[in-house]
């Protein structure tokens, strides 16, 4: 008579350390978003995660590092669409589109999530050098995505591919934070708005219709 398989224990602490791990995280982003960042505690986080204060201390240093956990989970989202957009058929403006409405959702319910990471930027070394480090792993995928739309002819392939994908992520970044200023209903015009401006800048430019013979010439002014 067969038996049923024996549950592996190791995989089972693996599991609960995990979904630990993510009850603690998503409890502190709850709270960021009904409190702030910084009037939110590590107690306040434990307490609305239903578990010791101290086990916090088991899978994240400080409360800091709830915004590092945030961005390596940007991070992931982002190694998976470079994937995701090489088998794309839809055009690349499209996709991206999607790609950012995805990836700014939860800030558009949590704008002081962009604020504490502004605040864990300047205000702690530790962070700011591991945001730094991720921010190099996060250029190159955008800079892969941008050499996508360059090998289809949907990006301008007379710019390098790092230098456009930096203007890109600094546009929208910069979108984010003056957002978050505000935390209204803005976030998606001011991203559409930003989106339109850098995807035309970005487009191949298309030659002029008109012969140098044709084109019209300029106004000469008349002599006083």
């Amino acid at each position: 008579m067969p038996t049923l398989p024996r549950s592996d224990p190791t995989n089972r602490r693996v599991r609960r350390s995990l979904e630990l791990r993510e009850r603690l995280f998503r409890a502190a982003l709850d709270l960021f978003a009904k409190r702030g960042f910084a009037e939110t505690t590590v107690e306040d986080i434990t307490n609305a995660a239903d578990v010791g204060k101290g086990t916090f201390f088991n899978y994240f240093p400080s409360k800091d590092h709830i915004l590092l956990a945030f961005a390596e989970m940007q991070l992931a989202t982002l190694r998976l669409a470079v994937e995701e957009a090489r088998q794309a058929r839809e055009p690349l403006i499209e996709f991206v589109r999607s790609l950012t409405v995805r990836m700014t959702a939860e800030p558009a319910r949590n704008p002081d999530l962009i604020r504490g990471l502004l605040l864990a930027f300047l205000g702690c070394t530790e962070i700011r050098q591991a945001m730094r480090d991720l921010h190099v792993e996060i250029l190159d995928l955008h800079t892969q995505m941008v050499q996508i739309g360059q090998e289809r002819g949907e990006i301008r392939d007379d710019l390098p591919a790092a230098e456009i994908a930096l203007f890109f992520r600094q546009t929208i970044f910069g979108t984010l934070l003056i957002w978050s200023l505000y935390g209204d209903d803005s976030l998606k015009p001011r991203l559409d708005s930003a989106f339109e401006i850098i995807w035309s800048g970005v487009s191949p430019h298309r030659p002029s219709n008109l012969s140098s013979s044709e084109a019209v010439p300029p106004v000469s002014r008349k002599k006083d």
